[in-house]
């Protein structure tokens, strides 16, 4: 009997074994679901806590004999080879979200053309500097960037022309000057189900994600109904199956999609403790096409803000200070080599009171990078 009912749980396999992979883990266990991650080496964050394999993504025998012991393939970085994917499903692997969706969270210009009838900033595709007459312009990269690298803001046309020299061709885009950056996040179902979770605020410093607040307070609530519409008529136009974040910029009442991640992502890390569901086991419900949760908040306000690495390497030792100040925060540890400016980690704040959740938060973030010793 026992062997029969643990045969009727599915095993998920989970490409790349990070911190998004980590956090899988926790709801994993819950439902009972054997993950299974494929990483690059057993000290990856997720590999520490959970099964996996060591191999390389990008070749397919490694994934394939990898997909043997999975029901299901799912991701947590884009990196992966679009080919190697779709040898995946030609071996009849079941992979979410498929390549036929993938490619447009891996690459933008491929993105851009798909949501042409979307909102968002105008964009042209150029491999000279003579095709863009207005600057100053956004120039990203095809493929690859995140967290400000691959991004960079063009003032003129020999700059653009020494980074075409240096990338190739570009995705150049008409610079916003937003209001608020946001992100939504989703998920859908094979069989359509889709859900939303509330509109979060982002606070970005130089290209990094610093702190999140949910609900995104500096828009009202027509633009947050907007952007959660919004969301969701993307997620269904790309096909995705799973969790997908869709970061906006919003200028007065409209809004402009930026950019795509399918997959679970550091803006809905609040979910956690700040959701009925959160990203993460929401992702695997999806794609295992399972009922999707409920996405309501638990409190009125969530802060999130993320541990970047920096003068302290001890991250164990704060907490003594931190727990008995603010009894209330959680943190989560992703066990990453601290270097500067690397997100190793994150801490949560729920309540009523914004302005204390946003001041603890930050206190809490800057005592663990060493910005502040007390």
């Amino acid at each position: 009997m026992t062997a029969e009912v643990l045969k009727s749980f599915p095993t998920v396999g989970v490409i790349g074994a990070g911190q998004l992979a980590r956090m899988m883990v926790a709801p994993a266990t819950e439902l009972g679901i054997t993950l299974r991650l494929f990483a690059t080496s057993s000290q990856d964050s997720g590999a520490q806590v959970c099964s996996h394999v060591v191999g390389d993504y990008k070749n397919i025998e490694h994934l394939k004999k990898f997909a043997e012991e999975c029901d299901v393939i799912t991701f947590e970085h884009e990196l992966v080879p679009l080919s190697v994917i779709k040898g995946l499903e030609a071996a009849g692997v079941r992979v979410y979200p498929s390549s036929a969706a993938f490619i447009y969270s891996q690459d933008k210009a491929e993105m851009r053309r798909k949501l042409q009838n979307f909102p968002a900033p105008q964009w042209l595709v150029v491999s000279s500097a003579d095709q863009v007459t207005e600057f100053p312009v956004i120039a990203k990269s095809l493929s690859g960037g995140y967290d400000g690298r691959g991004v960079w803001k063009v003032a003129s046309a020999d700059q653009l022309s020494d980074l075409l020299q240096q990338n190739g061709t570009l995705l150049v885009e008409e610079l916003i000057k937003f209001d608020a950056e946001i992100a939504v996040m989703v998920a859908r179902s094979p069989h359509g189900q889709a859900t939303s979770w509330t509109p979060t605020e982002t606070v970005q410093v130089d290209g990094i994600c610093t702190m999140t607040i949910s609900p995104a307070t500096s828009i009202s609530s027509d633009v947050a109904e907007s952007a959660q519409r919004l969301a969701l008529e993307v997620a269904n136009e790309v096909g995705v199956v799973g969790v997908m974040a869709i970061e906006m910029f919003v200028k007065g009442g409209e809004l402009f999609i930026n950019e795509l991640a399918m997959r679970p992502h550091n803006s809905g890390h609040w979910t956690i403790e700040g959701s009925r569901t959160s990203q993460f086991e929401q992702h695997l419900r999806a794609i295992l096409d399972l009922p999707l949760g409920d996405p309501k908040m638990t409190s009125r306000y969530a802060v999130m803000g993320n541990i970047l690495g920096g003068e302290k390497t001890n991250m164990y030792r704060p907490y003594l200070h931190l727990m008995a100040r603010n009894p209330d925060l959680k943190f989560h540890q992703y066990q990453k080599e601290v270097r500067l400016g690397r997100k190793i980690g994150h801490v949560t704040a729920l309540g009523d009171d914004l302005v204390q959740l946003t001041t603890d938060v930050q206190h809490a973030r800057q005592y663990m990078s060493g910005e502040i010793d007390e």
